[in-house]
């Protein structure tokens, strides 16, 4: 019997459109439901996606309509994409009121369902308003995740490949904590092909100018290149997520930074943050304690901090 893949996005803005677009081209979806508190632009942004599968890039024919949380029932996976665009000069905690409003509204929603599928959130500020909806429903951790520090992590691959002339795919890293500013590139864990990053820069003379806390900068600040070039981010952003749900639909064991609530991990309790997970066919099946530096340890307690006290003062909504 032929399972059918079904993925419900709640958001049908810059970010869930293009992760159903993503989910299109790649063929990982078998039917796909758009969500929005707006229902015309749920509506025409699904006529306008379903108007692209006829295309010879799309992976299958999959069904894609506009619907309501009843689609739920017998999801697999929900992608929380509701939320405005960060403003010009904005950081991911300042749309924490506007977000935490919005996340009151979609809660009232799913208590009226029963999904039993994997949630994977992507509003900001990310890890606050996953972690918020996670307990309010008192849904298991491993099915209740967000992208966390995937984005960062994307971006450190480009800035390194663009600086150091090797493949993206040849660099191996990752980034931990909040996704936001307090974020920070786990250095002592960045690989080319096996060799460490820190052995190649003392070896290679054409390294040697490389500063690390440049680096660190660009990949904070592409996002706010990003949002004062062209009002929002998108395309990154869906692909990860396309490239979770894969993971999760194939069982594929993926290793990748997400955030997750965390219980002794790194030293962490009641706080979710993006650390390295194994992602399979039951969401976040594995958190692996990477070794890392005193020095990113204090970052990453730091980072754990900021995103612990806006948690509290989203309880205390």
């Amino acid at each position: 019997m032929v399972q059918t893949r079904k993925v419900v996005i709640v958001g049908a803005g810059h970010v869930g459109s293009h992760v159903a677009l993503a989910l299109i081209q790649s063929g990982q979806a078998d039917d796909i439901v758009l969500i929005d508190i707006e229902k015309e632009k749920a509506e025409g942004q699904a006529m306008d996606l379903d108007d692209c599968i006829s295309g010879a890039l799309c992976g299958n024919d999959a069904a894609i309509r506009a619907g309501s949380y009843d689609e739920l029932n017998d999801a697999d996976i929900l992608v929380m994409a509701f939320g405005r665009s960060r403003r010009p000069g904005e950081t991911r905690l300042d749309m924490f009121d506007d977000s935490i409003r919005m996340a009151g509204d979609v809660l009232s929603h799913l208590k009226q369902v029963d999904f039993k599928g994997i949630m994977v959130s992507i509003s900001n500020p990310a890890d606050i308003i996953c972690e918020y909806i996670r307990r309010n429903m008192g849904w298991a951790s491993h099915r209740c995740f967000c992208t966390g520090t995937s984005l960062e992590t994307y971006r450190l691959l480009r800035v390194l490949s663009h600086r150091t002339g090797y493949a993206r795919r040849s660099i191996q890293g990752f980034c931990m904590g909040e996704h936001g500013n307090s974020s920070f590139i786990v250095w002592s864990s960045i690989y080319v092909n096996g060799k460490p990053f820190a052995e190649l820069l003392r070896e290679k003379p054409e390294l040697a100018g490389i500063d690390l806390e440049q680096l660190q900068r660009e990949v904070k600040q592409a996002g706010d290149i990003e949002i004062d070039g062209k009002g929002c981010t998108e395309f990154g952003i869906a692909n990860v997520a396309c490239m979770i749900i894969t993971a999760i639909f194939h069982d594929q064991k993926l290793v990748w930074p997400c955030s997750t609530a965390l219980d002794g991990e790194y030293g962490e309790q009641a706080v979710a943050a993006g650390v390295p997970c194994v992602i399979g066919k039951n969401g976040i099946e594995e958190i692996l304690e990477m070794p890392i530096t005193e020095e990113e340890k204090e970052k990453f307690h730091s980072s754990c901090d900021i995103i612990r006290g806006f948690l509290k003062r989203a309880e205390e909504i």
